[in-house]
C-alpha cells in the first residue's frame, strides 16, 4: 500500500501568497499535485494545511483526499510532517512525502514508489550528486516520522539516520525545480511545461 503526504501548511511569507494556491497548468497547486500523487499509484493521499487552511480546502474539494489540519503550522514543518504520518495508514508499504512547492508530475512519483523496495529505509532522487525532494520511505519508518522534531532536522533528521540504506534516483533537470518567491515561481513554471513537453 502506498501512502502519500502533500505538506502545505506554511505561511509562504516570501511568496505573499499561499503557493498552495498558486497557478500551474491552469489549476491550483495544491490540486495539480494532489492528482499526480493520486495519478502515480497512491492509494491514500493526505494534505496537511495550516495557513488559509479554509481557502486551500475550497480548491480541493472533490479529489480523494483527507485533509489534516496543524494548528501550529508557524512553529515549523516537522509538525505538519508529524501529522501527516500519523493519518498515514499504518499498513503502508511506502509513504511519499511532498513538499507543495516543489512540483512532480505523476510519471516521476510513480518512478520513486516503484524504486522503493526492501531492503532500503527510502529512495531520494539524485542529480549532479545533489539529493532532492520529494522522498519515499518504507513504511516502517512511519513511526519515526511521528516523532520528527524540527530541533533535530524534522525529515532530514530521519533520513540521515537511515543513510545508509537508502536508494537513490536520478531525477534529471526536475531535481532544481522548487520555489519560494515570485521570480522563482515563475522561473518554474516555465523550466517545468517546457520539460514537460
Amino acid at each position: 500500500m502506498n501512502s502519500g503526504i502533500l505538506l502545505a501548511a506554511g505561511t509562504s511569507s516570501r511568496m505573499a501568497t499561499p503557493k498552495a494556491l498558486l497557478d500551474w497548468g491552469g489549476e491550483p497547486l495544491a490540486r495539480y499535485q494532489l492528482r499526480q500523487l493520486l495519478e502515480a499509484g497512491c492509494d491514500e493521499v493526505i494534505i496537511v494545511l495550516g495557513y488559509r487552511a479554509d481557502d486551500i480546502s475550497r480548491q480541493v474539494k472533490g479529489l480523494p483526499c483527507r485533509i489534516m489540519f496543524n494548528p501550529r503550522y508557524q512553529l515549523g514543518r516537522a509538525g505538519s510532517l508529524r501529522i501527516g504520518a500519523k493519518a498515514a495508514n499504518r499498513d503502508a508499504d511506502r509513504i511519499l512525502i511532498l513538499d507543495v512547492d516543489t512540483p512532480r508530475p505523476a510519471a516521476f512519483l510513480r518512478t520513486l514508489l516503484e524504486a522503493q523496495q526492501p531492503p532500503h529505509a527510502f529512495t531520494v532522487p539524485v542529480h549532479q550528486g545533489r539529493h532532492g525532494h520529494p522522498v519515499v520511505v518504507a513504511g516502517r519508518l512511519r513511526e519515526e516520522l511521528m516523532h520528527a522534531e524540527d530541533a533535530t532536522q524534522g525529515l532530514r533528521g530521519v533520513l540521515r539516520a537511515h543513510w545508509d540504506e537508502r536508494n537513490e534516483i536520478d531525477a534529471g533537470d526536475l531535481l532544481d525545480l522548487g520555489f519560494n518567491t515570485p521570480e522563482e515561481y515563475e522561473a518554474a513554471r516555465s523550466r517545468f511545461f517546457s520539460l514537460a513537453r
